[in-house]
């Protein structure tokens, strides 16, 4: 049984130890995470079983949930804090950002409006203008932190629709014969949130416009060029293009130039997926990854990815902030404040009112680390995929399957003269071997048809030995499954 206060809440003591206690935890499990199986072992509904099916009747103590969350929440965690975790896209949360983290919640601000708490909306100002310095990009970007890049990237096509002037906003799509179909154009390698995005921007899915990639998994701009000037011809209107700085399969990049070049040609907007890729310019030597940019209209970083910040925390940026508040700012007179048309009101420029401080913990980051010592552990990340790319490319029956741009290696077992369909099974039977075994977590994509697995290198605890202990499971897996013949059916 807790012990509650005066105010109805618990006591401060008892809080006290049981979050003391879960700072040490947290210090610890940090310290000592690679000694963890990487991914969750139970299987579906193991963790809903060991929970009860009926809510307490009474208060519980804090340290009896503390039990629990060991014993029963700690089995079904896949860890994306251990340093080899390598599937997807890897992240990791710092000590700084955790400590945000922890500050945010005591506050428990809501940042809707600047009035109800003007630190939330000052320092989230502040803090993108440091980021947006730090990547190399130009004045005249408006910020605000989004949860998902998948948020900031319907935010950008919903400017996007508002910019065009057919006051969608208003009378909508549906039975307007004066709307003629919308195009949305992107690489067939972008992410899936643009899909997502069109379609619930009521667009039409089938008005997503795939643009052929070159070897290199590049968005070809002849290919984009051929594909708005037709729909142009057939008097469609050509809303927007979404070019990656690092692309989810691959971490290619568009030609962000060349697009925004002939995307001009027809004013149609350039959103920037750079949500994995963006803050690798933070890097001296690799802010060329940034050209072209500062000629787009809208950005999405995310911090959360390789910015040691912990989820979520996505930035989206746009050069035409009027836009993203046309298309979305209302003020009922229960919002209107004395400083209504004077400060900047976060409500304005997104779907959702109420706004966590996200912002402090991506300043403490920031601050915790500097321009220096970001740019050392990311360009360590790079380091550490080049070393691994060598490994893979060195090794016979292995084969490298994309460039390797930035922390990304997309690689696979071949061998001589098995035909696709087996070494699909094999490399399929490769990983799942490898992530059971709980030491190295991996994913895996398809090139070209091609099943591809993936190492993605962004865990701020990543060294050298994590590298090396995937390829030794890699070898010793595939050895296994080739001499067991066991495969993936």
């Amino acid at each position: 049984m807790n012990s509650a206060s005066a105010t109805g809440d618990l006591s401060p003591d008892e809080f006290r130890t049981a979050a003391h206690a879960a700072v040490d935890w947290i210090a610890d499990y940090l310290e000592s995470s690679g000694e963890y199986p990487v991914r969750s072992r139970v299987a579906p509904g193991d963790v809903r079983a060991a929970l009860p099916s009926v809510p307490p009747q009474h208060g519980e103590s804090l340290d009896s949930m503390l039990r629990d969350f060991h014993g029963t929440i700690m089995p079904g965690i896949t860890h994306w804090n251990h340093p080899a975790f390598f599937a997807y896209f890897a992240n990791s949360a710092s000590y700084p950002g955790i400590l945000g983290e922890l500050l945010t919640a005591g506050l428990n601000a809501n940042g809707m409006l600047w009035v109800t708490s003007p630190a939330v909306t000052e320092l989230e100002e502040v803090t993108l203008d440091w980021l947006r310095q730090l990547m190399g990009l130009g004045e005249g970007w408006f910020g605000q932190i989004t949860d998902t890049a998948s948020i900031s990237t319907f935010y950008a096509l919903a400017a996007a629709r508002e910019r065009a002037g057919l006051d969608i906003r208003t009378k909508g799509m549906a039975a307007r014969p004066d709307v003629p179909r919308l195009r949305v154009y992107c690489s067939e390698h972008a992410h899936s949130s643009i899909d997502k995005a069109v379609i619930a921007l009521g667009l039409g899915h089938e008005n997503l416009v795939k643009i052929p990639a070159d070897e290199q998994f590049r968005l070809l701009p002849d290919a984009f060029a051929a594909a708005i000037a037709a729909d142009a011809a057939a008097g469609y209107i050509p809303l927007a293009v979404v070019p990656c700085v690092g692309t989810t399969s691959t971490t290619s990049i568009d030609p962000v130039v060349d697009v925004v070049r002939i995307a001009r040609q027809y004013g149609c907007w350039v959103h920037v997926d750079a949500a994995y890729g963006g803050v690798a310019a933070i890097v001296p030597e690799l802010q060329y990854l940034m050209d072209g940019v500062d000629g787009a209209d809208s950005l999405v970083v995310n911090p959360h990815k390789w910015l040691f910040t912990p989820m979520d925390c996505s930035v989206f940026y746009t050069r035409d902030a009027r836009a993203l508040k046309q298309a979305f700012t209302l003020l009922p007179e229960y919002l209107v404040t004395s400083t209504s048309t004077e400060a900047t009101n976060l409500m304005d420029y997104g779907i959702q009112l109420g706004r966590r401080f996200r912002a402090l913990k991506l300043w403490m980051v920031l601050r915790a680390f500097g321009r220096d010592g970001l740019a050392e552990r990311i360009r360590f990340h790079c380091e550490l995929a080049r070393e691994f790319a060598g490994m893979v490319h060195f090794e016979g029956g292995w084969e490298l399957t994309a460039p390797v741009t930035l922390s990304l290696v997309c690689f696979r077992r071949a061998p001589e003269g098995a035909n696709e369909e087996a070494i699909a099974r094999l490399n399929a039977a490769i990983m799942e071997r490898v992530n059971a075994r709980g030491r190295v977590y991996l994913s895996h994509t398809k090139l070209a048809s091609r099943y591809t697995l993936r190492l993605a290198i962004g865990n701020i605890r990543t060294d050298r030995e994590h590298i090396e202990l995937a390829w030794r499971e890699l070898r010793e897996a595939a050895q296994f499954v080739e001499t067991s013949g066991e495969r993936r059916e």
